[in-house]
């Protein structure tokens, strides 16, 4: 076995650009080697120009870091509900993967849930310490979709005890309360302020009304044949990221899900440059997803990681827990990754230090008074990546020299 065993994980930061409250300067101090970024600036669909990726990535490379992952280039909604224009929007796609193979940027998280993002209920949950974290509730989204969306069929998704509690859940919120659930729920694409309105919200839930599982995913590996074959020519991973929770919500399908879900999309389009963001956040909110077994079984497609975890409750909600708690066991999660790194390295491999983020983060006092996306404050992160790398390096120190033993 070569040196390259000793690889870390490369550790990376998610930074939102010149308008995020952490700054530049501040990510170099926390560890963080590599920045996960995006051109949120320009609508989605539309073409990152070479000159628009240059100028960032001179940005992030002047406060000595590296830009090493796009997170994300969004998928305009023609190609996800194969719209007549969606070819148009893939080979603007594909220009914009063009223009950063080019810039030398060769990994590309991407997402395909239908309109809205990761979504949650609460976004400041109280914790015992005193910081505050992204919840999800399933009864304050009852609440939310049977009497303030009103969404049509509503009546047969939920039994007759749900619509009790959901209605009784409604009748505890004040106006305001009910004004903050409903533009947390309605948030849209990461980096922006853009909030749904319920109208435009029931008007995109028309175009899926006939677009179920079967249909997105036919959707999804079209967009996969038409765009890997770009990625192949110019060295740039695809990573898709789990949907968030990865269950259906508000009447919208959901393909990303579970480990089978994860299978068909990478071999429906076979190729190395098909892989995935593995989530332990999104991933792990699911009880009966094998986080480790996934990575054993999927480890060679894995291009990026997004490590956190979630605390599940019997009521079916769950909040995003430290780092080193919560209902993942994240011991086992990196000492998965660990193992598939020595497995990319004995093939000879050179994608071995794979780039790993903490994802969200707690919000701690203090950082009290300042205004971060939600999930993506300071202090809390730090401290995610902090226990990370070590629960890294004491894997490795561990149990590295172990399985060297044993291979030679």
């Amino acid at each position: 076995m070569t040196d390259k065993q000793h690889v870390s994980l490369f550790p990376s930061w998610r930074w939102f650009g010149p308008q995020d409250a952490v700054t530049l300067a501040e990510i170099r101090q926390t560890g963080a080697k590599g920045v996960v970024s995006a051109l949120h600036q320009i609508p989605c669909g539309e073409v990152w120009s070479l000159h628009d990726i240059s100028q960032r990535k001179e940005m992030i490379e002047s406060a000595g870091l590296r830009w090493n992952v796009v997170e994300s280039v969004n998928v305009h909604e023609s190609i996800k509900t194969a719209s007549p224009e969606r070819d148009e929007y893939i080979d603007k796609y594909c220009q914009t993967l063009e223009n950063l193979g080019k810039s030398n940027i060769n990994t590309v998280c991407y997402n395909f849930m239908p309109v809205l993002d990761w979504t949650r209920t609460q976004l400041n949950f109280p914790l015992k310490d005193g910081s505050f974290a992204l919840r999800y509730d399933p009864v304050a989204l009852a609440a939310f979709e049977i009497f303030i969306l009103k969404r049509p069929g509503i009546e047969n998704d939920y039994t007759e005890a749900q619509k009790e509690a959901a209605h009784a859940y409604l009748q505890q919120l004040s106006s305001h309360e009910k004004d903050v659930l409903q533009r947390t729920i309605m948030a849209g694409l990461p980096g922006t302020d853009e909030v749904y309105s319920p109208e435009e919200f029931m008007k995109h839930l028309g175009v899926y009304k006939e677009i179920g599982v079967v249909k997105l995913r036919e959707n999804l590996t079209y967009f996969l044949s038409k765009i890997i074959p770009v990625a192949e020519s110019y060295g740039i991973n695809m990573c898709i990221h789990p949907d968030d929770p990865p269950f259906p919500i508000l009447g919208l399908p959901r393909i990303v899900c579970t480990e089978d879900d994860l299978r068909y999309i990478v071999e429906s389009v076979p190729s190395l440059n098909n892989g995935i963001t593995f989530c332990t956040g999104s991933l792990g909110a699911r009880r009966d997803n094998d986080l480790p077994g996934m990575i054993k079984r999927l480890g060679s497609k894995i291009h990026f990681l997004h490590l956190r975890n979630v605390q599940h409750n019997p009521d079916g909600s769950f909040y995003e827990a430290d780092h080193l708690e919560g209902s993942t066991d994240m011991f086992a999660v990196m000492k998965a990754v660990i193992e598939e790194q020595l497995k990319r390295n004995m093939m000879g491999r050179t994608d071995i230090a794979i780039p790993m983020r903490p994802d969200h983060g707690h919000q701690f006092l203090f950082d009290a008074d300042r205004q971060f996306y939600p999930g993506y404050s300071a202090i809390g992160r730090m401290r995610g990546l902090a226990e990370l790398r070590g629960l890294e390096m004491g894997i490795r120190n561990t149990h590295v020299n172990k399985w060297k033993m044993i291979a030679n």
